[in-house]
């Protein structure tokens, strides 16, 4: 089986008799240095050894002693790293030269792994370390690295420039492939009024607004990412076009706004537990009539292409364990349905792999 193809729709992974009892046990090996071997990717790259690899495709490479004289690193550095490297098979090496793999160039220069890389360095490394006390007490304990906060959505508008750059740029990368494929399909139901709930910094709602010059926009957020998003669409010149309503939506009385042709849910619904999201499940429901059409795009982890994306989202499961709340996950799709028909709401139209690993439900009241 290749190993970008998806065999988990079904629960299908590889069964343990497909692999030999050596191969299992290398598997094993690697998950037990995984965080070392991390870290010298991440040396390897930062440091500007892959870089310079790169720069050296068709020349055959560098030997070590070249790459320590060219970045001023010592022999013994860029030895360990570059042998470390042969094992993550990031280089190879011929005589004396190394040279970059495909594993390498993608490391060091590919968008969506770049994102994820900085956002496990950035955001999970030292928090992970909690991940057992976060499963036992269901809390975020990984957060403390960073502060004290019930959640990271409270701490977002506080945390350092480069947590916050590596925590939007992980977030921003997903939505950003998956916005403009949805443009088409909210505004074939030609809505003049959307209501984008959990709005972040805006970005959604200046597509919307930026799209048709008809819609208004109202974003409801936590009080801090309200201000970061009036910050961003006032930049846009677009304050006139978009509304606000600072809301905790996991407060106590939660009333979300009436009157919308479209409430809008993207990658919100999996920052929370099922029994919350029961709960903003019927906060929406509330705010609906016959027309109103509910929107929820997610990534769920039973509906994706490559195995590697499946991969992806169950280590970001354990991101929302450790560090954004304790207590929410990438879901399976089921888990999804079940929650919107106990809301009394059914999926009307559905879209799969919008973007890079999304799916899309249009919800009506049943």
């Amino acid at each position: 089986m290749d190993i970008y193809t998806n065999s988990i729709v079904e629960g299908g992974f590889k069964e343990d008799k497909e692999i030999s009892a050596l191969e299992a046990k290398y598997e094993a090996q690697k998950i037990a240095f995984a965080p070392i071997m991390f870290q010298a990717s991440i040396a390897l790259r930062d440091l500007g050894i892959l870089s310079l690899l790169m720069k050296a495709r068709k020349t055959g490479g560098y030997s070590i002693e070249e790459i320590s004289e060219k970045l001023g690193l010592s022999i013994y550095g860029v030895k360990v790293l570059l042998e470390a490297g042969l094992s993550l098979r990031m280089v190879k090496q011929k005589d004396d030269k190394f040279s970059i793999t495909k594993i390498g160039y993608f490391m060091n220069i590919d968008p969506l792994t770049i994102a994820n890389t900085d956002f496990t360095q950035d955001v999970n490394y030292l928090g992970m370390f909690k991940l057992k006390e976060s499963i036992v007490n269901g809390k975020p304990e990984g957060l403390k690295e960073f502060g004290e906060w019930p959640t990271v959505y409270e701490a977002l508008s506080e945390l350092p420039d480069n947590i916050r750059k590596s925590w939007f740029a992980f977030d921003h990368f997903y939505s950003d492939y998956s916005f403009p494929e949805v443009m088409p399909i909210l505004f074939a139901l030609h809505p003049k009024k959307i209501m984008d709930v959990g709005g972040n910094t805006g970005k959604f709602s200046l597509q919307c607004a930026a799209y048709n010059a008809d819609v208004e926009m109202t974003i409801v957020d936590l009080p801090g990412q309200i201000n970061d998003a009036k910050k961003n669409i006032a930049a846009a010149g677009m304050s006139d076009r978009v509304h606000y309503h600072p809301l905790n939506l996991l407060g106590d009385n939660v009333l979300l706004p009436k009157g919308f042709d479209i409430i809008w849910m993207s990658q919100f619904l999996d920052c929370f537990s099922q029994e919350e999201i029961s709960k903003l499940l019927s906060y929406a429901y509330e705010a609906m009539d016959n027309n109103t059409s509910l929107f929820i795009m997610e990534t769920y982890w039973d509906k994706q292409r490559f195995e590697a994306s499946t991969y992806s989202l169950h280590a970001t499961s354990l991101y929302f364990t450790a560090i954004a709340n304790g207590n929410s996950q990438m879901y399976h799709s089921r888990d999804m349905l079940k929650l919107l028909d106990t809301a009394g709401l059914y999926v009307k139209e559905e879209w799969h792999e919008v973007g890079i690993s999304h799916s899309l439900y249009r919800c009506m009241k049943r």
